[in-house]
């Protein structure tokens, strides 16, 4: 087995078996990876408590030896931004977080994850390195609100007119994710 662990957070309503996430998954196990993608507790209603406790487990069980990359979707970027702010060393080589919500528009099934902890320096402390995932036509953080992103001041692409990146907007298979992650591994 590669000594490399990925870790996948699904955002709100999970992702599905359609979803990149999910395709990611496979794609990185046939490929003799260790891949931790948990489902959290009530998705579709979720408490912010209880996914940090369920993250801590995922991250807890990854092997200690092995280099990490983290790759977060939608709510999942903001539930990583609240447990990296509690945390004081690294936990991962890299991050990808693709596609968060505005972090100033309270989604009300998830308002227990309001307010976003937007602070470079848990960024910074928590990664090596971090690389921010941004659709120009997000219909959950437009353009203007993916500035307060912007602000942390870490590596950020944005890709034209991909909605929310799920598989509402086509995304299941999706081979720039796994290059992004096998260039790190």
């Amino acid at each position: 087995m590669n000594q490399h662990s990925f870790l996948i957070i699904h955002g709100l309503g999970g992702s599905g078996p359609a979803h990149w996430q999910s395709w990611l998954f496979h794609e990185l196990k046939q490929q003799n990876f260790h891949v931790s993608y948990p489902i959290f507790s009530n998705y579709d209603t979720p408490n912010k408590e209880t996914w940090l406790q369920e993250l801590s487990t995922a991250i807890q069980s990854l092997p200690k030896n092995h280099r990490k990359t983290v790759i977060t979707h939608s709510l999942g970027c903001i539930l990583w931004l609240h447990y990296i702010a509690g945390q004081t060393k690294k936990i991962a080589d890299h991050v990808i977080l693709v596609a968060p919500p505005s972090p100033t528009i309270v989604l009300p099934e998830a308002k227990s994850f309001y307010p976003v902890p937007l602070e470079r320096e848990n960024v910074l402390r928590a990664a090596e390195d971090t690389l921010f995932v941004y659709s120009t036509n997000d219909p959950y953080c437009d353009i203007e609100d993916s500035i307060n992103y912007l602000t942390l001041n870490v590596p950020s692409i944005s890709l034209s007119n991909m909605g929310h990146i799920n598989t509402k907007s086509g995304h299941g298979e999706w081979q720039w994710i796994l290059d992004q992650c096998l260039n790190h591994s």
